[in-house]
Order: structure tokens, then sequence, then C-alpha cells
């Protein structure tokens, strides 16, 4: 059977402005079109604020699919797990109230991590960042990276003005001196509640626990078993702290066939940045046959 090459026209991991994106949801729509994508996933931080009936006609007026999906960012064993969910109930009133709490979580981080920073010399830009409702570390860090004012405590920490991940991983994280824990749930939590709102449960970027965290694929299986998960996000390219690309797709996808789990596709998309994965992966080597983008839709759908 003669295999077809992805058309690049599905992501199902997309952020907007609404979490730690740059487009708006519509614009979100816009780049899908223009990139010649038809089916996509806004997956936001703890929100689901971009789902309403504007962008639903938006989407359907530029012949865009869209399957209403949420990362929710969770605790397991001390490291961040984010766990994905897709074509639950928006309304789900158990699932809003959670994201809500998330959410607010978020800003009494904000005003906790940010008297951290301010005692190491950092000069914040709380209220600002207080405007930003799923407000994140990658906005805080930005605020300091970007304020002129920091350069000089920066250099010095650094030898160099660093990029947020840097700033983060340095400064901000665990074991690191302005490291503030944040209210979160468990990914078995956050897995009950998508469920009972109908949806599907996929383990986001497995990759990024390996790297990161430092997991192996039986400790990755063991969460995945603990969260009842249907899937992974095996599709999927890895951008490191060093901006280097790490393509493990037939790995996460042998490793998904072995254990029964259904595949996802995302770029992970937050901005065009010409290193990281555009919306459809359009800059990426990852082929999928016609068979196997049907076989995701209908999973998730199903």
């Amino acid at each position: 059977m003669k295999v077809i090459e992805l058309k690049k026209d599905i992501d199902l991991h997309i952020h907007t402005n609404l979490s730690d994106g740059e487009l708006t949801p519509k614009e979100i729509i816009d780049r899908a079109v223009s990139n010649d994508v038809s089916i996509v996933s806004i997956a936001d931080h703890d929100t689901i604020e971009a789902y309403n009936d504007n962008l639903f006609s938006y989407a359907k007026k530029k012949n865009i699919q869209i399957i209403r999906a949420v990362e929710i960012s969770t605790k397991y064993h001390g490291k961040g797990v984010h766990v994905l969910g897709y074509n639950f109930d928006i309304n789900n009133k158990k699932l809003t109230d959670k994201l809500y709490v998330i959410r607010n979580a978020r800003h009494i981080y904000l005003h906790n991590v940010a008297a951290k920073l301010k005692k190491l010399g950092y000069i914040v830009d709380v209220n600002s960042l207080d405007k930003i409702e799923a407000v994140t570390k990658a906005h805080i860090a930005l605020n300091i990276i970007e304020n002129k004012d920091n350069n000089k405590l920066l250099l010095k920490t650094f030898g160099y003005i660093p990029d947020k991940g840097e700033f983060i991983e340095t400064i901000m994280n665990e074991s690191c001196p302005a490291y503030v824990e944040k209210e979160t749930i468990s990914p078995m939590e956050a897995s009950s509640l998508i469920k009972e709102a109908g949806g599907k449960v996929i383990l986001a970027h497995p990759a990024c626990y390996k790297y990161e965290d430092g997991l192996t694929d039986k400790e990755i299986l063991n969460l995945i078993n603990d969260m009842k998960a249907d899937g992974i996000e095996s599709n999927y390219i890895y951008i490191d702290k060093n901006n280097n690309k790490i393509n493990e797709v037939n790995h996460w996808n042998a490793f998904a066939k072995q254990y029964n789990l259904i595949t996802t596709i995302g770029s992970d998309f937050h901005k065009a940045d010409n290193i990281h994965p555009d919306i459809g992966l359009v800059n990426e080597d990852i082929k999928l046959n016609d068979n196997e983008i049907n076989s995701i839709i209908d999973n998730l759908l199903n």
C-alpha cells in the first residue's frame, strides 16, 4: 500500500494569548488557514476561555474544524506533568470550577514568586503580569529579561542576557533561589475531571519528562497507568533549553502501539520564532498517512 505523506492539515496542541501564547484565538485560526491546516485544537494552560460562539463561528467561516482541548498543569511525585484533555463538555461545571481555582492559584504564585525575585534584586512588573489571566513562569521570566533595568543583575548572574527558559531553569524552578510551590492537582485528578466531562485524556509530550526530569520509559508508563490516560502525544518535536531539536516520534509511536495507547499530534505552538514547530508542524519532518490521521481524529471524537 502506498504511504501518503502528511498534508500538514492537523495540529492538536496550540496556545493562544489567553495562556502563554502570542496570538489571539482568531489569529490562530488565520495562521492555521495560511499553513493549510484544517483541524486544530487550542490547548491553553488551565483555561478554556478561547472556546466561545465567536470562535466557533469564525472557524466555521474559515473551514477549520475545532476539537476542544485544554492542557492542565499537574504535579506527580514532585515533577510537573501536563495533561491534555480533548472533546469534553466545555460547560461541565466541575471541570470549569477546578480550572478557575487552578488559574487563581497562578496569581497567588505570581505574588509569592515576585516577592522572592525582588529580594534577589530583580524588578518585576507585578501589576501588568496580574492582568494576564493565566499567568505563567514564562510570562514572569520574560517580564524580567525584557526589562533593561535588570540587565546588570542578569549579566552578573549569567554572564549574558538569558532567554526565558534558561532564566526559569536557573532561578525559578525547584531547588532554585526563587522557587515557590504552586497549588496544583495530580494527573489522576485531572484525568478524572476530563473523563467525567466526557473527554479523552492524553499525556502531553512524554519526551519532555525523559529529557527534563530524567524519567525512564517504565516510569512514564507507570504515570500513564496511574492516571488512566487514553493515550500520549507521540507525534511531537521536543526542543531542549539549548534549542536542540529532538525527534523521537518513531520511539513514542512504537511505545503507544506496544501498550495499546491512542496517539495525537501537536506543535505546542506559542509563537513563530523559526526555532519551535509552527502550527501544523509545517516546518518539521513528520510523516503520517491518511489512515493514521483519521485514526487520531476518530479516537478523540468517539
